[in-house]
């Protein structure tokens, strides 16, 4: 049974164009009917109604309709009678080709439209797609559906369907040819090919992910990633395609700018600026300056494309100055870095000096040295990275100074982070979030603020002023040896872009587990989706300080 099927894809989008007369229709048909037609037939009726009908009827599945108009009244009435619905009695699928046999096997019993079931236009289309994707995905690169064919029988209720399919050769990977590098040599592309090698079986998924990789670098604007048809070598059953690897660079040189606000450390400006192509090495430096109100910080970073074994070097200094709840420090460091990734876990060794100085309102000033090496090692299983609403984030770190080296006191530094993302519904989440961290030390002295603990403010403990949870010295709040943080929230999105939320936070930092005290805090947020995640907006009430806390975040780049 043939039907027209440009008329039809054009009145199941709507854009086909109908001359009616008269006024309002009421259709008169089991429920699923009426639902699945009056989101395509137009609000006034006329002659073709029937016709229309029975077209979108037929593309799920109801060949013999019975379809009355009665216009002797009105509304104009359209009873429907939808008749059985078509099942499918047979399938015959050819896959022919050098083809495994198990492979063979695996398609067939996986078709998607099997014996039994219902006739849909859309569920035939789909599962003869379905199949030639999956011969696309792996070793046959040039398949093809030869035709396919869907016999109804309106009478029986009854469909036979067929499709034929062309394996072709199966294909293997073969050189890889790049095209667009002007300032980088083809060694660059090798460094970061993981997954395209010479010789292999032919996966469209590795093609994906050497142009995801190779998006993701500093290098390129744009990178396209396909096998050459033609530049083929072999014959019969198996072929060899070149990969073919366009690029275009990204601009030598990038000088950005940007401004924004935190309620932990105020308004900011920042200049940046960046080149992928230092010393002509393909080593990227960024440099840039951020000046908030109570944080000024001017830095520098050189990041090496990946070595053999996927890790990634880079080396950096920094100057920063702060002025957060009546503690000024000023801070020098160097250090250097190693960062791998090796499925769902990253791997970061670094060592770094830095001298800080610091002077507390109403206390002494003081400075220290530390020459610090640190691991820290982090496990990320989440659905979105940007926005997740599944899955566990784990972090953990150890790192530590001796006097004997470059250091002013002997500590260990231990600390781990843990987020939770279980979701409440298709889109509400509720997160859960912990921090546990310890210095092991004879005394705070003589250690950098960034080995010791302070908390409070947004992302930590809200309803609190930021980094205002600590210990006393004078009338400033420095860092103690031991943090402890719980949160939970409840997001509830009231469209795709807005949502709600309610959340408790309780976390402390101090000197000495006697003096242990979870401060605590609650309250009520507004989140917006933005293109880089979502951002809050959060009222908070500090239960320890009697007080209400507004925390948010905004960033605008130019």
């Amino acid at each position: 049974m043939l039907f027209p099927a440009r008329r039809l894809l054009l009145l199941l989008l709507g854009f086909l164009p109908l001359i009616a007369e008269g006024g309002e229709v009421l259709l008169e048909a089991p429920a699923a009917i009426s639902d699945l037609l009056k989101p395509h037939l137009p609000e006034d009726g006329g002659g073709q109604l029937p016709t229309l009908a029975g077209e979108i009827l037929a593309t799920e599945g109801y060949f013999s309709p019975t379809i009355r108009s009665s216009d002797d009244g009105d509304p104009l009435r359209l009873i429907i009678d939808p008749g059985p619905r078509t099942l499918i009695e047979q399938v015959e699928l050819v896959v022919d080709g050098p083809i495994a046999p198990t492979t063979r096997a695996t398609l067939i019993a996986d078709w998607g439209l099997p014996v039994g079931q219902p006739f849909r236009q859309a569920d035939w289309d789909q599962a003869k797609q379905q199949l030639l994707a999956r011969l696309l995905a792996e070793d046959h690169a040039a398949a093809r559906l030869v035709d396919s064919l869907a016999e109804i029988d309106p009478a029986a209720a009854s469909a036979r369907l067929n499709a034929h399919y062309a394996a072709g050769p199966r294909y293997r990977f073969g050189a890889l040819r790049i095209e667009g590098l002007e300032r980088y040599s083809p060694a660059l592309i090798a460094r970061y090919n993981r997954s395209v090698e010479s010789g292999a079986a032919y996966r469209e998924e590795q093609l994906s992910a050497l142009q995801s990789t190779l998006q993701a670098t500093p290098y390129f604007s744009s990178v396209s990633v396909q096998l050459d048809r033609e530049a083929l070598s072999g014959s019969g059953d198996v072929v060899d395609a070149d990969v073919l690897v366009r690029v275009r660079e990204r601009a030598a040189h990038r000088l950005s700018f940007g401004a924004g606000a935190s309620s932990n450390t105020g308004a900011r400006v920042e200049f940046n600026y960046h080149t992928p192509n230092l010393f002509n090495q393909a080593w990227t430096l960024d440099s840039g300056m951020r000046i908030e109100q109570k944080k000024q910080t001017i830095f520098s970073d050189v990041f090496l494309p990946p070595d053999e074994k996927n890790r990634r070097h880079s080396l950096g200094a920094m100057a920063e100055g702060t002025d957060i709840q009546g503690l000024k420090t000023d801070r020098y460091a160097v250090g250097v870095q190693s960062a791998r990734q090796r499925g769902s876990i990253e791997q970061r060794l670094a060592l770094q000096w830095q001298r800080e100085y610091i002077r507390p309102s109403g206390g002494e000033k003081t400075s220290s040295v530390a020459l610090v090496p640190n691991i820290m090692w982090t496990w990320r299983e989440v659905d979105n990275v940007l926005d997740p609403h599944r899955g566990i984030v784990l972090q953990t770190q150890i790192g530590g100074a001796a006097k004997a080296v470059l250091s002013d006191q002997n500590f260990l530094r231990l600390y781990a982070r843990y987020q939770h993302f279980i979701p409440l519904t298709r889109l509400d989440t509720l997160i859960l979030h912990g921090e546990l961290g310890r210095t092991f030390a004879d005394s705070r002295d003589g250690i950098p603020q960034d080995y010791v603990f302070r908390t409070g403010g947004t992302g930590s403990v809200r309803g609190y002023p930021y980094q205002s949870l600590g210990v006393k010295n004078g009338n400033a709040i420095v860092g103690g040896r031991y943090l402890a943080v719980a949160s939970a929230e409840a997001t509830h999105w009231l469209n795709q872009q807005w949502g709600i939320a309610a959340f408790v936070d309780a976390g402390d930092a101090v000197d000495s587990l006697q003096d242990a005290r979870l401060a605590l805090g609650y309250g009520l947020g507004a989140r917006w989706r933005s293109p880089a995640g979502p951002l809050g907006f959060d009222l908070a009430y500090g239960q320890r300080i009697d007080q209400f806390q507004v925390h948010f975040s905004l960033a605008i780049p130019f």
